[in-house]
């Protein structure tokens, strides 16, 4: 089998191994605490965030959503309560994502749930994937 086909292979079944995990983190998510992942993943952006604020282009990025998807992401948190638009000082056309205190406290509540759920899932891939990778990515930050 030549590199070509096996890079095709292994890509495969890590594209399967992503959408898997996804939908069990996404319904773990969903069910537990009434987020969706890209809202999980927003906030955990802000949390970490300084001053708990990100422009929403750099939200969009980092969460990987195009900006009328960011801003459909950051109306829902608005509306819940976890987050809310403020305009930049220094420049009146950028607008900032800033995290609630109920934001922090939604996201640290979910945290548990996510990497518990992530951890099942991977290790409840097939053919060792998973365990493959965990090696490889170990191996490579030492």
């Amino acid at each position: 089998m030549s590199n070509t086909e096996r890079d095709e292979q292994m890509w495969n079944r890590l594209s399967a191994l992503y959408s898997q995990v996804e939908h069990r983190l996404g319904t773990a998510i969903q069910r537990g605490h009434g987020l969706g992942l890209s809202e999980y993943r927003a906030l955990g952006l802000l949390v970490v965030a300084p001053d708990g604020e990100l422009r929403m282009q750099d939200l969009a990025n980092s969460v990987g959503l195009n900006q009328s998807s960011v801003t459909r992401l950051v109306g829902r948190l608005d509306a819940a309560g976890l987050a809310y638009r403020d305009l930049c000082p220094d420049d009146r056309r950028g607008v900032y994502t800033v995290i609630t205190d109920e934001g922090r406290a939604r996201y640290r509540a979910a945290r548990g749930t996510y990497r518990e759920t992530l951890t099942a899932a991977l290790d409840d891939a097939p053919d060792g994937i998973a365990e493959a990778l965990r090696h490889g990515l170990s191996v490579t930050a030492e």
